[in-house]
């Protein structure tokens, strides 16, 4: 039994799985194995220094797999903006037929990638801006609930919930985001209304993944109360992993009045280059979701996807039909 979707068909892959773009993380160690896996993957474009070394990674990756793969491209409002279209160029030049984006004010970059016939996957946190990403013309959009790594948006609506209530309204192919580990989770999200899966802290915790060791055992370690919020105070919420930093961040924002200025020294991500280098899982801020309770291994990508699919099939074929009387 295969498991199709909207979301397979349109991108051309076999399974309704997704590795999304996660800065330092998105390399082509990382994203060729889940292409080989019958997934999509994604490089993250601005984990490369310039749209050269981009271009590189693209060419990379492509000795590394035949199948499809991505980039993701995400916006942040900067004084200094990184040379956007420079990295858009080193896309289209490298032939990439699917972009994720994500972040602030896309359509420019969408328009553009529209016009070279590359199809694009927005990332959002409400349905109000799936919504709008769609009247963009998007052709998929990824639903972020509140449990996931980095950032969950300011309104706080767990999956449960959102991915639902995003199915209702959105009429393109949507992937649910947040939260998702095991084949479980994969049925979950299809009867929720979702096409597949983007999944980012499970993929961090395989044996290919770019990572300290050290990071990935932390990970296996902690249960589904090892998150931190922070920046709550300055209405840029990110979830990380609890830690010696991240609770110091927790507490000066508790006292009230914090401006960046304030914890910019520890949630540098100098800081956390190093820490992550050297192994040391306490020494800096490092996005991980409340689904670290439900890994408890450190398998190959392959294994990974694998598993999950088999078990979803088992799922939905053996429990939930047997449940039909």
């Amino acid at each position: 039994m295969a498991i199709k979707t909207r979301f397979t068909e349109m991108f051309g892959v076999e399974h309704p799985i997704v590795q999304g773009g996660m800065q330092w993380v998105g390399y082509a160690e990382m994203v060729a194995p889940v292409a080989n896996a019958g997934g999509l993957g994604f490089l993250t474009a601005l984990t490369q220094p310039t749209p050269e070394d981009l271009a590189k990674e693209i060419a990379r990756t492509r000795e590394m797999t035949d199948k499809p793969f991505g980039v993701n491209l995400t916006i942040l409002p900067a004084i200094k903006p990184p040379p956007y279209a420079e990295y858009r160029d080193a896309i289209i030049q490298g032939g990439i037929k699917i972009v994720e984006t994500a972040g602030y004010k896309p359509q420019e970059h969408v328009d553009h990638f529209k016009q070279h016939g590359i199809k694009v996957i927005h990332k959002c946190t409400a349905v109000r801006h799936a919504l709008s990403a769609e009247r963009m013309g998007v052709d998929a959009i990824s639903i972020d609930g509140f449990e996931c790594a980095g950032h969950p948006g300011e309104d706080d609506i767990p999956g449960l919930i959102l991915i639902p209530a995003a199915a209702n309204k959105v009429k393109i192919p949507m992937l649910a985001s947040g939260g998702f580990a095991d084949g479980r989770g994969l049925a979950a999200a299809l009867a929720l209304g979702a096409d597949g899966i983007n999944m980012g802290t499970r993929f961090c915790v395989t044996q290919e993944a770019p990572i300290h060791a050290s990071f990935k055992q932390r990970m296996v370690e902690n249960d589904e109360r090892q998150t931190n919020l922070i920046f709550r105070t300055l209405k840029n919420t990110a979830r990380v992993m609890k830690n010696g930093v991240s609770d110091e961040v927790v507490a000066i924002e508790r006292k009230g009045g914090a401006t960046f200025d304030d914890i910019q020294d520890l949630v540098a991500g100098v800081r956390g280059r190093k820490a992550m280098a050297d192994g040391d899982s306490d020494g800096g801020i490092w996005s991980a979701g409340m689904v670290q309770g439900l890994i408890d291994d450190i398998p190959t990508v392959k294994e990974l996807i694998d598993r999950i699919m088999s078990d979803a099939e088992t799922i939905i074929r053996s429990r939930l039909g047997g449940m039909v009387a």
